[in-house]
C-alpha cells in the first residue's frame, strides 16, 4: 500500500482485519486519553483520604512528563523491533501502573505509580497512530483522523463524569482500574489481527538524548512545582541541573547522527507553529482542567459529580468543534481556524479569572464550554497541518514531535499552575495547604467552624484565580503562535510547505 509513492508501510493488513486493528487502536487511544481526565474529579477525594495537597498537581505532572519523554524512545524502538512488541510493552507497563495506583497508601506512592503509568502510556498513542498510518492510505487516513479526534472528545466527555460516578458510588481506587479490561482487549486484538513484516535495519537509539530530556524537563518541572517549598540553595541547584541538561540536549541533538528529536523538521514553518501551538493548547487545557474540579468542590462546596459535569461541558464542545473545524479549514485556511481556536481558549480562561465561589458551577461550565471549542479547533488544525507538511518518510517523526510538545505543554501547564497555586496559598496562609485537605472532604468540611471554612475558601479561590491568570497567558501565547501559520494555506493548498 504505497503512500505518496515514497514508501511502503512495514505493516500490511487485509481489509477484513483492518477494522479490528482500527478498533483496537481506538480503544488503546481512548484508554490513554481518558486517564488524563478521569482522574481530575477524583483528586479532591484522594487528597481528602491520603492528604498531601501540596503534591496533588504531581499526579497530573508526573504522568504527562514521563509520557512525553518516553514517546521518542518508543518511536525508535518501533522502527527497530516492530510496532507490536513495543505496543505490548508500553500497554503492559500502563496496566501494571494502573493496578498499583489503586493500591496506593499515600500521596508519594500514588505519584510513583502514576510515573509508571506514564512510561507505559508513552507507547500507546504514538504507536497506535503509527499502526493506523501504516495500514491506511492518505485518502483513508483523513477519515480515520476524524475517528481518532472523536475518541479524544468521547474520552473527555466520559472521563470526568465516569470518574465522579466511580468516586462517589464505588471508590476513587476503582478509577484507576476501569481501564484494565479495555487494555487487555486492545492487546489481544492487536496480537490477533495485526501482522507485521519487519525490515531489519541498523539503527541507533539516542539513549543519551532520552536521558538528557528526562533530566532537563524533570529538573525544570520540580523547580516549578516544588520551588516555593524548597530551600533557596536546593531550588537553584535543581533549576541549574535542568537548564544545563536542556543546553546539553540541544547541542547533542544537533550533532548526533540519529537524534531523538530531529531538529531538521524545525526548519519547516508549519511544523514550528503547529508544534508550539500544540504545546500552548496543552498547557492551557491542563492549567484549567487539572484544577477546575477542585475549585467547584473546594471553593464552591459542590459534589464531585458537579465538578465532573463542569469539565464535561468542555468535552462536549471539544468533540463538536473537532468535527466542525475540519469542514471550516477545507473552505478557508489553517491560520483562520487556529486563530479562532486560540481566541476561544483565551475567552474561556478570561471567564475563569473573574469566577467567584458565589457564581456557582453554571458560570464555570460556560467557561469550560468555550474552552472546549478552542481545543477542538486548535488541536485538530495543528495536527492536520503538520502531517500534510511532510512526506511519508518524515510523517512519523513530525507527528511524534507534535505529540511530545503537546505533552510537554500539558506537563508545564499542570506544573506551572500548580506552582502558582502553592506559592499563593503559602503566601496568604502557610498552614492552608494542610487545612485544605479537610476542605475537600465533605464530612470534614461540615465539622469545621464556619469562619475557618470561609477563610480557606477565600485562600483557595484567590490561589486558583492566579493559576487561571497563568493559563490565560498560555492561551495568549498560543494565539500569537497561531497567527504565524502561513496565510492561505489549507488542506487543498499544501505540498510540503516550509
Amino acid at each position: 500500500m504505497p503512500d505518496d509513492g515514497t514508501n511502503v508501510p512495514h505493516v500490511r493488513e487485509k481489509d477484513s482485519g483492518r477494522t479490528m486493528v482500527l478498533a483496537a487502536c481506538l480503544m488503546a487511544t481512548f484508554m490513554a486519553a481518558v486517564e488524563s481526565t478521569i482522574v481530575a474529579t477524583s483528586i479532591p477525594t484522594v487528597v481528602g483520604e491520603l492528604g498531601g495537597f501540596d503534591l496533588f498537581s504531581w499526579i497530573f505532572t508526573v504522568y504527562l512528563l514521563t509520557q512525553a519523554v518516553s514517546i521518542p524512545v518508543y518511536g525508535r524502538l518501533a522502527d527497530l523491533y516492530g510496532r507490536k512488541p513495543v505496543f505490548f510493552t508500553g500497554a503492559g507497563l500502563f496496566l501494571v501502573g494502573s493496578t498499583l495506583c489503586g493500591f496506593a497508601w499515600d500521596m508519594p506512592s500514588l505519584v510513583c505509580c502514576r510515573a509508571l503509568q506514564g512510561i507505559g502510556a508513552g507507547a500507546i498513542q504514538p504507536i497506535a497512530a503509527t499502526i493506523l498510518g501504516d495500514i491506511y492510505t492518505p485518502t483513508e487516513r483523513a477519515k480515520i483522523q476524524g475517528l481518532v479526534s472523536s475518541v479524544f472528545g468521547v474520552s473527555a466527555v466520559v472521563g470526568p463524569s465516569l470518574g465522579a460516578f466511580l468516586t462517589e458510588q464505588v471508590s476513587w481506587r476503582s478509577v484507576f482500574w476501569v481501564n484494565l479490561p479495555i487494555g487487555v482487549m486492545a492487546i489481544f486484538m492487536i496480537a490477533r489481527f495485526l501482522h507485521e513484516n519487519i525490515e531489519h535495519r541498523p539503527r541507533r537509539i539516542d539513549w543519551l538524548g532520552s536521558l538528557l530530556l528526562l533530566v532537563a524537563f524533570g529538573g525544570l518541572m520540580i523547580a516549578m512545582v516544588q520551588g516555593g517549598g524548597m530551600r533557596p540553595a536546593t531550588f537553584w541547584i535543581v533549576l541549574g541541573i535542568g537548564l544545563i541538561a536542556t543546553a546539553w540536549l540541544i547541542v547533542h541533538e544537533a550533532t548526533t547522527p540519529e537524534p531523538m528529536l530531529p531538529l531538521e523538521l524545525w526548519r519547516i514553518r508549519v511544523i514550528v507553529a503547529g508544534s508550539l501551538g500544540g504545546c500552548g493548547t496543552g498547557a492551557t487545557m491542563m492549567g484549567v482542567s487539572a484544577f477546575l474540579p477542585s475549585y467547584v468542590q473546594g471553593a464552591m462546596g459542590r459534589s464531585a459529580l458537579a465538578g465532573g459535569l463542569v469539565l464535561g461541558a468542555m468535552s462536549v464542545s471539544w468533540a463538536l468543534a473537532s468535527i466542525l473545524s475540519a469542514r471550516i479549514m477545507l473552505r478557508t485556511s489553517y491560520r483562520l481556524v487556529a486563530v479562532l481556536g486560540a481566541i476561544a481558549l483565551a475567552s474561556g480562561c478570561a471567564m475563569l479569572t473573574v469566577l467567584k465561589p458565589s457564581d456557582g458551577p453554571l458560570w464555570a461550565a460556560a467557561a469550560s464550554f468555550v474552552m472546549g471549542i478552542g481545543m477542538g479547533f486548535a488541536n485538530t488544525v495543528f495536527i492536520v497541518s503538520i502531517q500534510a507538511s511532510v512526506p511519508w518518510r518524515q510523517r512519523g517523526a513530525a507527528t511524534s514531535s507534535n505529540m511530545f510538545l503537546r505533552f510537554v505543554g500539558q506537563s508545564a501547564g499542570a506544573a506551572g499552575c500548580g506552582a502558582v497555586l502553592n506559592a499563593t496559598m503559602l503566601r496568604m496562609d502557610p498552614t492552608a495547604p494542610s487545612e485544605v485537605d479537610r476542605l475537600m472532604d465533605a464530612a470534614s468540611r461540615q465539622a469545621m467552624p464556619a469562619a475557618t471554612v470561609t477563610h480557606l475558601v477565600d485562600v483557595m479561590a484567590a490561589s486558583l484565580h492566579n493559576a487561571y491568570l497563568l493559563a490565560l497567558l498560555f492561551s495568549l501565547i498560543t494565539l500569537v503562535v497561531a497567527s504565524c501559520i502561513p496565510a492561505r494555506l489549507s488542506p487543498r493548498h499544501q505540498t510540503h510547505q516550509k
